[in-house]
C-alpha cells in the first residue's frame, strides 16, 4: 500500500462556528456550494453522477468545472473526483487520472470541524503536476475561508 506523501495530497482543516447540518448543506446542496465555491453548477450532487458549471470568479468565467460525485454520507463525508487546475481550454484533461476531494465533518465544541483532503497528484502528468498542486493548495486555503464566511454569516 502506498503511503500518501507531501507531493500527492493537500490537507486543510478549519473549525466553523456553525452547526453540522448547516455546514453539510453548504457542502452538498449544489446551489449553496456554488455560492461559496465560485461556480454555477447546473445539477445537484448525486453519488455516481457528474455535475458541471462555469466558474463565477472574475476573470475565470470562461472555465468549466466538472466533478464526479463519489460518496455522500449524510452529515459526515462527501467526496468527488475532478481534474485539478484544468484551466487550459485547449487541453483534453479527460485522459488524465483525476484527483479525489474528500470533505469530512466532525462535531466540536461550539461548531463543526471541516477537513478537506485532495489526493492523487502523483498521477497527474509531470509537466503540470507541480503547478496543479501549488494552485490547488492555495485554492483550498481560500475555499476554507470562503465556506467559513458563508456558514458563519448564515447565508
Amino acid at each position: 500500500m502506498k503511503l500518501h506523501n507531501e507531493t500527492d495530497r493537500i490537507k486543510k482543516h478549519i473549525t466553523l462556528k456553525a452547526p453540522r447540518p448547516r455546514v453539510w448543506r453548504a457542502l452538498t446542496d449544489y446551489q449553496q456550494f456554488s455560492v461559496w465555491f465560485g461556480v454555477n453548477l447546473e445539477t445537484p450532487f448525486v453519488a455516481g453522477q457528474s455535475t458541471r458549471g462555469n466558474l463565477t470568479v472574475p476573470g475565470y468565467e470562461h472555465l468549466r468545472m466538472e466533478v464526479e460525485v463519489q460518496m455522500i454520507e449524510p452529515e459526515n463525508r462527501f467526496s468527488f473526483a475532478w481534474h485539478p487546475y484544468a484551466i487550459d481550454p485547449g487541453v483534453d484533461y479527460s485522459q488524465e487520472a483525476p484527483t479525489l476531494v474528500e470533505f469530512t465533518l466532525e462535531d466540536v465544541e461550539n461548531g463543526t470541524s471541516l477537513t478537506v483532503v485532495e489526493s492523487g497528484f502523483d498521477a497527474i502528468p509531470a509537466a503540470r503536476r507541480e503547478e496543479a498542486f501549488r494552485m490547488n493548495d492555495h485554492g483550498w486555503t481560500q475555499q476554507m475561508q470562503d465556506i467559513k464566511e458563508y456558514v458563519e454569516q448564515g447565508s
